[in-house]
């Protein structure tokens, strides 16, 4: 049967937390650059933290089958945070079938894991997939059960303590998008935090002192004045992220205040080039205040820190 093999997976199980970054992108559109999710892997265990456009073709590239979803964590509501969920719903729960390998639909609901306003707009969102739903149930006979949410809400505290995996979820600023987290994943002696979208935060600092891996969004203030300048009637869209949020500079102090092992800056405003040269001019200065490794976040890069 020609039917097109799945490429290589990643393993069913991991000694070490392990994160791949599936977008590294914003709400506006650039070449290569999806919107923002990311997978971690701690023991047998997988959790998708938000989940933008295009998050499982994001997914199948990384060697993730979807199906291995069943906990997804929501830092914040704008749309290039959690526009991917109806697939990433409906893709968890259906079993995927080609020669000499069957991937396993979802047969427990999904875990959502979010602030307190979670229930009410993911809710709103599973209510329009009930047409759907309700095909995959009564014609597919797919497992009623999967076709279920669970919902964590917390703006403050351990959200997920079992099989020594521990994730906190703390308060972040970025209003006017209210209440917004970060994240912070401990397992097997290893820790790291994805910020979510916020300005500079004593929270920040606080939870990540002394961790292994920093996942942090940052812009370039220089390069958005330099499209300010270049395009004056473009002012007030450009100029809002300086509102709410990290500025390259400021993540470096971040990690700098916290002691962060590795620092990786991500959700790129605007994003540069991939390339070596491009990547080195938008964090330019940051070496300065920051003295430890740092990364540029591209699509599809792996941290495994049992490794680093």
């Amino acid at each position: 049967m020609l039917i097109q093999p799945q490429g290589k997976l990643v393993p069913d199980f991991h000694e070490h937390l392990k994160v791949i970054l599936l977008g590294t992108g914003t709400p506006r559109s650039f070449y290569g650059r999806s919107k923002s999710a990311a997978v971690v892997f701690a023991g047998s265990k997988s959790f998708l933290v938000d989940c933008g456009g295009g998050v499982v073709d994001q997914m199948i590239k990384a060697g993730i089958m979807p199906q291995r979803i069943s906990d997804v964590l929501f830092t914040h509501h704008h749309s290039d945070h959690n526009s991917g969920f109806f697939d990433v719903f409906i893709s968890s729960w259906r079993t995927h079938v080609i020669p000499d390998q069957v991937f396993e639909g979802r047969k427990v609901p999904m875990t959502v894991y979010g602030p307190t306003t979670t229930k009410e707009i993911i809710g709103k969102m599973r209510e329009s997939f009930d047409f759907d739903v309700n095909l995959r149930v009564n014609y597919n006979k797919s497992t009623d059960v999967g076709a279920n949410i669970e919902y964590v809400l917390s703006n403050e505290g351990v959200v997920y303590d079992n099989d020594g995996i521990k994730i906190t979820a703390f308060e972040v600023d970025h209003k006017p998008v209210y209440p917004a987290l970060a994240y912070k994943f401990e397992y097997n002696g290893q820790s790291l935090v994805i910020s979510g979208d916020t300005i500079p935060v004593d929270n920040m600092v606080k939870y990540s002192e002394g961790i292994d891996l920093l996942i942090h969004e940052s812009y370039n203030k220089e390069w958005l004045d330099a499209l300010i300048t270049q395009f004056p009637e473009q002012a007030v869209g450009l100029s809002n992220p300086a509102k709410y949020h990290t500025t390259t500079l400021e993540a470096a102090e971040i990690a700098r205040k916290a002691g962060v092992k590795h620092l990786v800056l991500t959700h790129h405003i605007p994003a540069p080039m991939e390339t070596e040269e491009a990547e080195e001019a938008y964090i330019q200065g940051v070496r300065e205040i920051y003295s430890g490794p740092i990364t540029m976040a591209r699509d599809l890069m792996e941290f495994d820190l049992g490794k680093m």
